[in-house]
């Protein structure tokens, strides 16, 4: 196998950068140790949270356990809340489609590439939290790093490296399983252990080098992510070598089953509420990385008094982080909200309740559990009226969405997408703009219809299908 890191697509690396890229792996070696001779056993766990799609987690064991004769693996990471939200609608695209899916977090092992892993999710982290910080270091730094720094065809060349680390830990996986990745590492690693039906679902519409993983199909979202790639305009100061058409696929918006299957009857009773004067339904989330807190904070206040005119009901998903409700409190004095912390069956039943039944107030959500802190946003989607996000991964979504102050340049182009479809207003980036925003989406009473009637229009055209084409790729279909 050709050294991915020297040539990618037909562009060869530069000597520095391939001597860049080895550095670097050798020094997570140093670092963690060298593990490459480890024979980790294969075993699975039940997920409770994905009880209803039936996805086991792959973990090590005693003894190599036998996959199921229609198993999909669905390659991640936790990075944010954004690829782990991905990889539950792979997982539910493929129940639904009658396969078997497991997951695979290639951060959660000890392993020494999934030491590499927590590492550099750890600084991408910090720094996200920074950049809404510091002015000056957005501007300097992460906003260049993400939009540019990140699109270099040159920053590929050390995240393949680096993921070599990752194949022992597909040593006793059948090279022939379906695998979906919903990060480029996992689809790195597979494509270096010798995986032959790997998909590589690219989560973001701004091109990047940092999402390339040859020998792997490239599937993207949306038209303007196609033609990136296809080209690779911009990558390298010189003009290079695209991805060819084998290789890349545009098969729409990475959407679960679960929220597509009565997507037509959400709208409906989003446009019956509003019509009958009902509360407006207002879900707000609190991403993995746990940035934006002040603009955050700036909603919720200006909510506050819809709230109490029964104008607005207002959701709001705290993740896993209890610490940005404790902040909140701190922030409002004398807030009231209804909670569901780590209550997560009592969740289900609150939302079952409101489907045909009234919202009032503010309901706060928090779960210690991953699954159950990410898939919360899931279910309160259909019943509610206004998702207000960053412009990530849930930029994609069906429900009509205004959407906040990007963090990272590379989100930009979730929002220009969603803006330019329709199901979605522009980037309101300040605080006063957001404010506003949320004034004329509350008190227009035609404007979230209208984004219901596209969103109905976009499913028919097969725009929200990403992650059952995904599938079908995947099991050769």
């Amino acid at each position: 196998m050709k050294d991915k890191s020297a040539v990618i697509f037909n562009n060869p690396m530069t000597k520095k950068t391939i001597k860049g890229a080895e550095k670097s792996k050798k020094n997570y070696i140093k670092k963690y140790g060298d593990d490459s001779n480890k024979d980790y056993k294969i075993s699975f766990k039940d997920i409770p949270t994905l009880d209803f799609i039936d996805a086991e987690n792959i973990v090590f064991g005693e003894e190599n356990k036998p996959f199921d004769k229609k198993a999909l693996i669905v390659g991640n990471i936790r990075m944010g809340f954004g690829h782990y939200r991905i990889s539950i609608a792979m997982a539910s695209a493929a129940r639904a489609l009658g396969y078997k899916p497991y997951w695979l977090d290639l951060a959660s092992f000890d392993a020494t590439g999934s030491k590499m892993i927590r590492e550099q999710n750890d600084m991408y982290s910090l720094a996200s939290r920074i950049s809404q910080k510091s002015k000056l270091f957005n501007k300097l730094v992460w906003e260049p790093l993400n939009c540019e720094g990140f699109k270099k065809i040159s920053y590929n060349a050390k995240d393949q490296k680096n993921s070599e680390l990752l194949v022992p830990i597909f040593k006793n996986i059948d090279k022939d399983i379906p695998y979906i990745a919903t990060h480029v590492w996992p689809s790195q690693a597979a494509i270096h252990a010798g995986m032959t039906h790997v998909v590589n679902a690219i989560p973001d519409n701004w091109p990047m080098g940092l999402h390339l993983s040859e020998g792997a199909l490239h599937a993207v979202q949306t038209p303007f992510a196609y033609y990136g790639y296809k080209t690779l305009n911009g990558f390298d100061k010189k003009p290079l070598n695209g991805i060819p058409e084998k290789d890349l696929k545009m098969v729409g918006c990475f959407v679960d089953h679960e929220l597509l299957v009565d997507l037509e009857n959400d709208n409906k009773r989003r446009k019956a509420r509003i019509a009958n004067g009902k509360p407006l339904r207002v879900l707000m989330t609190v991403g993995g990385a746990g940035a934006g807190f002040d603009m955050f904070l700036a909603m919720v206040k200006h909510l506050i008094p819809y709230v109490k005119e029964n104008k607005v009901a207002l959701f709001i998903n705290f993740g896993d982080h209890v610490d940005v409700y404790e902040k909140m409190c701190e922030k409002i004095k004398g807030i009231q909200t209804t909670n569901f912390f780590n209550q997560y069956d009592e969740l289900k039943k609150f939302i079952a309740d409101i489907k045909e039944g009234e919202a009032t107030g503010i309901t706060a959500i928090y779960n210690k559990d991953i699954f159950e802190a990410v898939y919360s946003t899931n279910l309160l989607m259909p019943v509610s009226d206004l998702l207000v996000t960053k412009p990530s991964e849930l930029a994609y979504y069906p429900i009509p969405k205004l959407f906040m102050r990007h963090i990272g340049g590379h989100e930009v182009y979730g929002a220009i997408n969603g803006r330019e479809i329709g199901d979605s207003t522009p980037e309101a980036p300040t605080k006063k703009e957001v404010c506003e925003t949320l004034d004329r989406l509350i008190n227009d009473k035609e404007l979230i219809p209208h984004m219901c009637d596209r969103i109905d229009e976009l499913k028919k055209q097969g725009h929200y299908d990403g992650a059952y084409e995904c599938v079908k790729l995947a099991v050769g279909k």
